[in-house]
C-alpha cells in the first residue's frame, strides 16, 4: 500500500469485515470502540442513550482490517427519535459479520440484557456472537467468575452460541488484544476496505457536532441529554491565513426542545455555554490537529424528537 491507495492484494489469509457492539445504554460500547481503534471516534458519556449514530471506527492490523460499528443502546422508545434509533440498531445487526454483546461486569444480567440477546437470537440470519464482560476493572475476581457463568448460562436459556466470552476493561486497556484477536478470527478472508491509517469514515462535521454534544452532556440534568442535538452550520479553514498558522472556523448550533432548557445550556451570564465551547474546542483541535475558532449558538426547536420533519432535517 502506498499514498493511501488500497492494495488490491493484501497478504494471503488477510481478513476484513464488520463487527458491532450492542448492549444496554451505558454498557461501555463507545469507550470500547475508541480503545480498540486507538483514537477517539465515538463520544462517551455517563448519560444513557449518548450514541445516536452508527459510528464506524477502523482497526488496522498487519493480518486484518476490523471495522467496528458503535450503535445506540437498544431501549424502550419514548419518542419517534427513540424508535428510529432502535431501527438503526436492528438494521446494523443484519449487515455485520460479528456482534459483540457488551454485558457490564459491574451489573447483574437483567431483563434488558436477556431481551437484547433474545432479539439477536430471533434474527433469520444470525451473525456470529461474542460476549464481552465490560468494565472488568470494577469488580473482584469472584464477582467476575459469577458474571462469566451467568453469561455462559444465556446460551441454554436463549438458544444462542457464544464464539467466545471475553472480560475486558477499555479504560485500563485490559484484554483488548485478546478481544481484537477473537473478533478478527471470526471475519471472512478479504481485501482491505479502507485506506491504511483511516480511523473512521464519518464526515468531519458529524464528528465535530458529536464532540460539542459530548461537552454539553457533562453535568446537565437527567431530562436534558435526550433533548440536545448539534448541527454544524458551516466549517472551513479561514482564508488569508499563512500556511503554517491555519485556523478552522466552526459555526455550530446546539438545539434543545424548550426555552427552559436553553437557559440551562447557556447558564448564568453565558458561563455554561463558555464551558461547553472551551471543552469541545479542545477536543476538536485534538481530533483534527488544527487550531479552531468555535462560534456556538443555542436555539429552541420545540419537540424535535417527536417531529418527523425535524428529525429528517437533522439527519435522523
Amino acid at each position: 500500500m502506498t499514498d493511501g491507495v488500497l492494495s488490491p492484494t493484501p497478504q494471503e489469509g488477510f481478513r476484513s469485515g464488520f463487527a458491532c457492539f450492542v448492549g444496554r445504554p451505558n454498557a461501555g460500547k463507545s469507550t470500547l470502540t475508541n480503545a480498540l481503534v486507538g483514537r477517539k471516534v465515538a463520544i462517551a458519556s455517563s448519560k444513557p442513550q449518548t450514541t445516536r449514530h452508527a459510528i464506524r471506527g477502523i482497526v488496522h492490523r498487519p493480518d486484518a482490517q476490523l471495522v467496528l460499528i458503535d450503535t445506540p443502546g437498544l431501549h424502550k422508545p419514548r419518542t419517534l427519535l427513540g424508535e428510529r434509533l432502535n431501527d438503526l440498531v436492528r438494521g446494523t445487526w443484519t449487515e455485520v459479520d460479528v456482534v459483540g454483546v457488551c454485558l457490564p461486569a459491574s451489573q447483574k444480567i437483567g431483563p434488558g440484557d436477556t431481551y437484547l440477546v433474545g432479539e439477536i437470537a430471533a434474527l433469520p440470519k444470525r451473525p456470529k456472537l461474542v460476549a464481552i464482560a465490560t468494565k472488568s476493572d470494577l469488580v473482584s475476581p469472584d464477582r467476575m467468575a459469577q458474571h462469566l457463568l451467568a453469561i455462559a448460562a444465556l446460551e441454554e436459556t436463549l438458544g444462542v452460541s457464544w464464539s467466545s466470552i471475553v472480560p475486558v476493561s477499555a479504560t485500563q486497556g485490559e484484554q483488548l488484544d485478546v478481544l481484537a484477536d477473537e473478533l478478527v478470527a471470526l471475519l471472512p478472508e478479504g481485501p482491505m476496505l479502507y485506506p491504511d491509517g483511516e480511523i473512521t469514515d464519518e464526515p468531519e462535521e458529524t464528528l465535530v457536532a458529536e464532540l460539542i454534544r459530548e461537552a454539553a452532556l457533562e453535568g446537565v440534568r437527567d431530562e436534558l441529554p435526550h433533548s440536545i442535538t448539534v448541527q454544524v452550520e458551516e466549517m472551513g479553514l479561514r482564508e488569508g491565513r499563512p500556511e503554517n498558522k491555519p485556523l478552522l472556523d466552526v459555526y455550530a448550533t446546539m438545539i434543545v426542545e424548550r426555552d427552559s432548557q436553553k437557559g440551562i445550556v447557556i447558564g448564568h451570564r453565558g458561563s455554561r455555554l463558555r464551558e461547553i465551547g472551551a471543552a469541545s474546542r479542545q477536543q476538536i483541535e485534538a481530533l483534527l490537529g488544527t487550531p479552531v475558532y468555535l462560534d456556538l449558538k443555542v436555539k429552541v426547536l420545540k419537540e424535535w424528537q417527536r417531529d418527523a420533519k425535524h428529525l429528517n432535517r437533522l439527519g435522523f
